[in-house]
């Protein structure tokens, strides 16, 4: 039991209680964090509603208007994405000077 001075180690619940004591503590609570991610609903690129779900490794499609595209396997937009993107629009700007 834990007392006043000691900190309880909270049970890990959610999609990760499905192991029960298997894996150990921390490999059940990353799962867990990832499943959330990926399970929940994600902005459109297209048209700006929150209706982006996971149909597979890396496919992501719009409920709402049908655009389907590639991205994370566990979430739409991976930082690494984000950072190419940045380098994309930056060399389209600078084309567009020219």
């Amino acid at each position: 039991m834990a007392t006043s001075t000691q900190k309880a180690k909270g049970k890990v619940t959610g999609s990760s209680g499905r192991f029960g004591c298997r894996y150990g503590r921390f490999v059940r609570k990353r799962v867990n964090e990832i499943e959330k991610i990926s399970r929940a609903f994600h902005r459109c690129p297209k048209c700006d509603t929150e209706s982006v779900a996971r149909k597979g490794t890396g496919i992501w499609e719009c409920r709402k208007c049908g655009y389907k595209f590639a991205g994370g396997a566990y979430q739409p937009t991976t930082p690494t994405m984000k950072i190419a993107q940045r380098a994309i629009d930056r060399t389209v700007v600078e084309e567009s000077r020219k």
